[in-house]
């Protein structure tokens, strides 16, 4: 008998119960909740007259809606400008509060995005079933986790039953061997992948990602591959656990202590796909043939080395792609045969779930420091992913190296990822973004998103164009 696969192993643990049809019900260790798909799920438990199943399981953090502007951010929740945004956050609140679930409020130092402050409390840990109704869960896999996202109905049902009725999927494994070069990072290696199989490619997949590669990102880049495994289609991404990750847990709010903490080490160490183990599905890669990469079109897939050139749409195989191709660069306001290096965004954002940890913080600063935004750049803001990445890296200092570089150093919050807050592009204009998704509109109406690194993003608010981030730092001298 063939040996288990990482996500294998998390799906046995965790099955309550298997039926004939395929579905299967599985119990939930943590479910994060925040204001935007949580309020129809408690007033559904209000209508039912139900409550929480089990409450220590619960953890809420408002993010989406949350202003990043000073100014706004210090009247609390009474303080932000939008009605909707508003009622969002403060509907958080008072359900957290007649629930008895543990929010971490807007003005909480620990406040910030779902997916940044989980794993930094440590509510997330090696071996749980994680869910929040955002599809960007799968960032929590890099822990060695089963975890994805759910819709508005499946987070009233978790909270009422603490399990969930789900289908298993099949596993993919994505190997990337060889090393990294210097100024690529684990956001190229996401939109590699991305370019390589397609926004499809990962349907009905688990990916686990390995290699040497993988192995040798810290945890931060790890969560951002897992996190843009939904990029590639699948509903989850996921890393074996090794040292790097019991380091990094080791300590952590909500992470156990004492002899609990030894035990659960020792169970985390058996977090790996066996040796025997068989995918259905592997794909591979060179991790020295991966270059800063950056998105020219509207999908995660329409994404190119940062030294290529925007697509023709007549060399397209099928009538299909020539239109897809079509259409993105009439959106994008792009030519084909384009460099990408000379397309010149408006605005930068650094930030999102994605990219907003101390480590994504630092590798932007490395690049501006002691330079300034070029005049070109509207607006360059650095949004960091919580309150205590905001005051790690004003510590060192980082909050400084931007804002003497002409950036806007925020609060924390998902800010331009998404038009859901006051931090949104305007029609036809370009945005240099690390966050993970480009579709039309995602980041305001009309705006033109292209995803790269914190280090491209940094490089491209200095020069006022894209540049290769590797040899910018010689060509700047």
């Amino acid at each position: 008998m063939a040996g288990q696969t990482l996500y294998d192993k998390l799906w046995q643990q965790h099955v309550v119960e298997s039926r004939d049809d395929g579905t299967a019900l599985i119990y939930i260790d943590r479910h994060l909740l925040h204001e935007v798909t949580s309020p129809q799920a408690f007033e559904g438990l209000r209508l039912a007259g139900r409550k929480p199943w089990r409450l220590d399981a619960n953890l809420a953090v408002p993010d989406h809606n949350v202003p990043t502007d000073s100014a706004e951010r210090s009247g609390g929740v009474d303080g932000i400008v939008d009605p909707v945004s508003r009622l969002q956050v403060k509907t958080l609140d008072d359900n957290c509060g007649d629930f008895n679930i543990v929010e971490i409020p807007i003005n909480d130092r620990r406040q910030g995005i779902v997916h940044v402050v989980g794993p930094e409390q440590g509510a997330t840990l090696p071996g749980m079933t994680v869910v929040c109704g955002d599809s960007h869960t799968s960032t929590h896999g890099a822990l060695g986790a089963l975890a994805h996202g759910i819709g508005t109905s499946e987070v009233e049902h978790v909270l009422a039953t603490q399990c969930l009725i789900t289908r298993k999927m099949k596993n993919m494994l994505v190997r990337v061997d060889g090393k990294l070069q210097p100024g690529v990072s684990a956001k190229d290696v996401a939109l590699a992948v991305i370019g390589r199989i397609g926004t499809a490619g990962g349907t009905g997949y688990a990916i686990e990602f390995g290699g040497e590669a993988v192995r040798g990102l810290t945890m931060e880049g790890r969560m951002t591959l897992c996190n843009m495994s939904i990029e590639a289609g699948a509903r989850m991404g996921m890393i074996a656990v090794d040292d790097i990750t019991i380091d990094y847990v080791r300590g952590r709010t909500y992470a156990p202590r004492g002899e609990l903490w030894e035990q659960a080490v020792a169970a985390w160490r058996e977090l790996h796909s066996d040796a025997d183990a068989e995918f259905d599905t592997v794909i591979e890669l060179r991790g020295e043939d991966i270059q800063p990469q950056v998105t020219w079109g509207t999908s995660p897939e329409m994404v190119l080395p940062v030294g290529g050139t925007v697509p023709d749409p007549e060399a397209q195989p099928t009538a299909t792609a020539k239109e897809a191709v079509r259409r993105a660069l009439e959106y994008m306001g792009l030519s084909a045969g384009q460099k990408i290096t000379d397309i010149r965004p408006d605005r930068v954002f650094i930030g999102s779930c994605t990219n907003s940890r101390i480590e994504d913080l630092r590798a932007a600063a490395d690049v501006v420091r002691g330079k300034k935004v070029a005049a070109s750049i509207k607006q360059a803001l650095v949004v960091p992913g919580s309150g205590e990445v905001k005051a790690q890296a004003e510590a060192e200092g980082l909050d400084r190296v931007f804002i003497d570089a002409g950036m806007e150093w925020r609060e924390p919050g998902c800010s331009m990822c998404l038009a859901m807050n006051a931090d949104k592009l305007g029609a036809g204009e370009h945005c240099a973004s690390t966050s993970n998704r480009n579709f039309e509109g995602r980041q305001g109406f009309g705006g033109r998103t292209h995803l790269v690194s914190p280090a491209m993003a940094a490089a491209a608010a200095v020069a006022g164009h894209f540049v290769d981030v590797r040899t910018f730092a010689e060509d700047a001298q």
